[in-house]
């Protein structure tokens, strides 16, 4: 009995002609939905593909800019300890003579390290000088303490530019964008112009001026957040981005390695990290030239 009920209820379905329309669209729903999954995941790895090897390149980038770096602040230093052996061979024979060069030289040395701890604080590797002695009873001749006065008035211009001069890093971390074209981060597909360098960081880690200067703008930026803009020697100016705090105020006089901020996450960003700037004459310029000694 059971089975001929069964029968004549199939034999019902294939006759009905809404059944068999019911069946065919469930069949083609089932179908459109494997695509649309099939399609997010092929999308998914093209993307994870692009951003695998985008940072490589970046890396390879970053390593290649530190590379750079301390092969510049070796040759700077090598000039200099040339400069401090010369040094060691001028000595005083009379003592007004004998005073002035030691002067000199404690002026000298004072200042060279000066240069240390304004490199130290941009996170540059300091460099190694020389300690200069005089011996009393060796001759020396006037031009030698000419040698030491247009010496220590050279320094004296070297110590006000690098005081005064955007150098070094404002946080010492690796770069997480670089100044020019670039992917839009929020991805909607388009390329934008990116003027500046960005920092990795977390959450409140301090952010310092690369050099001295005046405050000229302390607070909200539309899509910089929280700014920092400090204006510098020949129309200079550095900006720092996203802050999470700020740590001075509009008009105040700030000392190179001076902390002004922390790291955050605020306006245009999709995480925490330092924007930074550097900007000639209102116009952006790429911060990597100001990142070591030239």
């Amino acid at each position: 009995m059971s089975l001929k009920q069964n029968n004549l209820s199939r034999e019902r379905a294939l006759n009905n002609p809404g059944l068999r329309e019911r069946l065919l669209q469930v069949k083609t729903i089932y179908f459109t939905r494997l695509k649309t999954v099939t399609a997010v995941c092929f999308s998914l790895i093209a993307v994870l593909m692009v951003t695998v090897f985008q940072l490589n390149k970046r890396t390879k980038m970053q390593e290649a800019e530190n590379g750079r770096l301390m092969a510049q602040v070796e040759a700077l230093q090598d000039q200099l300890s040339e400069g401090s052996e010369r040094l060691d061979l001028i000595s005083a024979s009379h003592d007004s003579t004998s005073h002035k060069a030691l002067t000199y030289i404690e002026s000298i040395q004072s200042k060279l390290s000066k240069i240390n701890n304004y490199l130290t604080k941009r996170g540059l590797r300091s460099i190694a000088f020389k300690t200069n002695k005089i011996n009393a009873r060796k001759e020396t001749k006037g031009a030698h303490l000419d040698v030491y006065s247009r010496y220590n008035r050279y320094l004296d211009k070297l110590v006000d530019n690098i005081a005064r001069m955007p150098m070094g890093y404002p946080r010492v971390s690796g770069f997480t964008s670089f100044f020019g074209s670039r992917g839009n981060p929020f991805g909607d597909g388009r390329s934008e112009f990116h003027p500046g360098l960005d920092f990795k960081g977390r959450m409140g880690d301090p952010v310092k001026c690369t050099a001295s200067g005046k405050v000229v703008f302390s607070g909200r930026a539309g899509g910089y957040g929280n700014c920092v803009k400090i204006r510098h020697t020949d129309n200079i100016e550095t900006w720092y981005g996203h802050l999470s705090r700020i740590n001075v105020r509009e008009g105040q006089r700030v000392n190179v390695g001076q902390l002004i901020g922390k790291v955050g996450s605020t306006g245009r960003s999709t995480g925490p990290h330092l924007h930074y700037e550097v900007r000639r004459n209102g116009k952006a310029v790429n911060p990597k030239q100001y990142l070591s000694l030239n």
